[in-house]
């Protein structure tokens, strides 16, 4: 294809953002609902948003993003399960040409009955939150759930046949952070891989830096090693992502480091919130209502002009450090995460 194809057909890929970055990966809200209430997602002040993506509508995107260049897509939320058309949306967008990895973002509250119909509408990878293993601390960071169902969901997830499982924890000081040897070592017994996550600055809690976790872990004779880069890894294998990774003799743990390691010069993604509104950075105010111009009539091309003009005004990197950013902040939850 020609350059100046590229540059006349907005509906041809590549995507690229502002900085001349690849766009491979979509991330898709399809609820801002939770049946948690974690404090450092879903502040009881949100509210949500009305008039959430239906399933074609959500498949529609999910095609347009594909033909423009998007390999894999995650379903995140909210709780994303919680949807009842949850198997109806999986198998939309698995069987979209292009689609080559579809992952869900879930906190497993419903994994335990969902986990092998998941796998059969064409989930390939789960990410799965776990905080705590821990009653009275799951209590403390969420004041609904039940960690028997988590627990027991992670456990189905594990027998099901998934090509990735990943654990995601996200540390809070004099909160979790005594736990993390213990995570590993669940997740490790089930073939998982444990990833530790820096707190962003979307709701309560005070984040503990990368650099501290791994010295914990050493000195609790849990011994890490860098695990270098594999040489022409794509942004589309099933390992990309912001995550660095470090190798145990039990296994593989991953720490996704926000505040203290930028990962935002690898950037491959772009987000869609749950009513549809893009959001071309995590910490960025850049958007293009797509869910309006969906229902207003648009077409494809009309669709994919927003989409670019959007990412064109994506900035090099997140700005969560900044001072005073955080109260501009939507809650993560209303973002998509």
């Amino acid at each position: 294809m020609t350059t100046l194809a590229l540059q006349t057909d907005p509906l041809a890929p590549p995507l690229l953002d502002a900085q001349g970055r690849r766009m491979t990966y979509l991330r898709l809200s399809i609820t801002d609902r939770c049946n948690f209430r974690c404090a450092y997602c879903s502040p009881a002040s949100w509210g949500g948003k009305k008039d959430l993506l239906d399933a074609p509508e959500l498949g529609r995107i999910a095609a347009l993003f594909a033909s423009m260049g998007i390999r894999r897509v995650r379903l995140t939320g909210g709780e994303p399960l919680i949807r009842p058309d949850i198997l109806d949306i999986a198998g939309r967008i698995s069987r979209i040409p292009g689609i080559q990895h579809l992952a869900i973002t879930t906190n497993a509250s419903h994994l335990a009955s969902l986990a092998v119909p998941l796998r059969e509408a064409g989930v390939d990878q789960l990410n799965i939150s776990l905080d705590t293993l821990s009653p009275e601390t799951f209590r403390r960071i969420s004041k609904q759930g039940d960690l028997a169902a988590v627990l027991r969901g992670i456990d189905a997830a594990a027998g099901a046949g998934y090509a990735s499982l990943k654990l995601n924890v996200v540390v809070m000081r004099g909160v979790n952070d005594h736990e993390v040897r213990a995570l590993v070592e669940h997740a490790h017994a089930r073939s998982i891989v444990p990833r530790f996550i820096e707190l962003m600055p979307f709701g309560q809690g005070t984040p503990v830096p990368t650099a501290e976790l791994v010295s914990r872990l050493r000195d609790e004779g849990l011994p890490l090693s860098p695990e270098p880069e594999e040489p022409g890894a794509s942004a589309e294998s099933l390992s990309s992502g912001p995550a660095r990774y470090w190798r145990a003799a039990t296994g593989r743990v991953g720490f996704i480091s926000p505040l203290t390691q930028n990962f935002c010069g690898g950037c491959n993604r772009v987000r869609v919130a749950s009513n549809g509104d893009l959001r071309s950075c995590l910490g960025g105010r850049a958007q293009a209502p797509l869910h309006q111009l969906i229902r207003g009539g648009a077409s494809d091309t009309e669709l994919a002009r927003a989409i670019r003009q959007a990412l064109g005004d994506k900035p090099e990197g997140h700005r969560f450090t900044e001072p005073g950013n955080g109260a501009t902040l939507l809650p993560m939850m209303g973002i998509g995460g």
